[in-house]
């Protein structure tokens, strides 16, 4: 019997979490995850390259975005902010998109989730603040989740290649 019939036999998703200490104060790494022409310098993963960043940050408003891979493929994003808290959390739905904000699949996965809930927290430690970032599959097919839960180790990865980004872009600012 598929698991897909027998909801006694739902998989279950890992949530994802990468957490990085960054040496800059927190209105600055604020700033950097919600001012467009800030992100357009450090957000995506190594070698990607923002070219597109519109942002309605608050609550039903939307980040859409285009990153450029280094072959100069377009791949777009697109957030639908749920809560907003100045310089303490920021909770959206995360899905890929086209350049006209329509949801798409992941351009390199076919059962990668449509949409994943996202909730990145900023904590003032001193002259730090320590970004926690928590990715869950939102309304995901059990093949979502088989997708997602493999794939721990890229999502490590390609967050930790753009922690890396962020922590070029605030060393310089």
């Amino acid at each position: 019997m598929s698991t897909q019939n027998n909801p006694t036999e739902k998989i279950a998703a890992q949530p994802f979490m990468i957490t990085r200490e960054f040496p800059a104060p927190r209105e600055l790494v604020w700033k950097a995850w919600t001012e467009p022409e800030r992100m357009r310098q450090w957000f995506g993963p190594k070698g990607f390259t923002g070219t597109t960043v519109k942002l309605d940050l608050r609550p039903g408003g939307m980040l859409h975005s285009c990153l450029r891979s280094p072959d100069g493929k377009g791949m777009w994003g697109k957030w639908i902010f749920r809560e907003v808290r100045p310089q303490e959390l920021l909770v959206w739905v995360h899905s890929f998109s086209d350049k006209d904000g329509g949801i798409t699949r992941h351009p390199l996965s076919p059962t990668w989730p449509l949409e994943l809930l996202t909730e990145t927290t900023f904590v003032e430690r001193g002259a730090k603040t320590m970004v926690t970032l928590k990715w869950t599959p939102l309304n995901a097919t059990d093949e979502e989740i088989k997708t997602f839960n493999n794939a721990h180790q890229g999502m490590t990865q390609g967050w930790g290649g753009t922690f890396e980004q962020l922590a070029e872009y605030l060393a310089k600012n």
